[in-house]
């Protein structure tokens, strides 16, 4: 599976962006994609992730400002960030797994997409 991570891009607080995750190879193995960020000097963090079996769940930090969504035609997953805030700033990342289970560590994650850059502005 190659995922390619798009839509990043500079915006003021307050704005929004849409993140989208394009599958392609055997797209029919994995069962769970998540968005991780990673911001400078920290560690990669689950965002939000979506699974056939848990459905959307999302971190603390995410709850009531992102929402995460896909596509099968399109084999795309998208995450739509609303009322953006200084601290989302960050690298963020695609990743997918092909157990059902959805999981919020890096570790558990077989397939990554490359980066794509998100800077908040205040």
């Amino acid at each position: 599976v190659q995922l390619q991570a798009s839509g990043g891009g500079l915006v003021q607080t307050g704005g929004s962006l849409r993140l989208s995750c394009a599958a392609s190879g055997r797209t029919g193995t994995y069962n769970a994609v998540s968005w991780f960020r990673q911001a400078p000097g920290k560690g990669r963090e689950f965002v939000a992730g979506w699974s056939w079996r848990h459905g959307a769940a999302y971190a603390d930090s995410a709850k009531g400002r992102f929402t995460i969504s896909r596509d099968s035609a399109k084999k795309t997953v998208y995450l739509q960030m609303d009322n953006l805030k200084f601290e989302d700033t960050a690298v963020y990342f695609c990743a997918a797994r092909t157990n059902w289970v959805l999981k919020r560590e890096v570790r558990d994650y077989n397939y990554w997409g490359q980066g794509t850059q998100v800077t908040v502005s205040s």
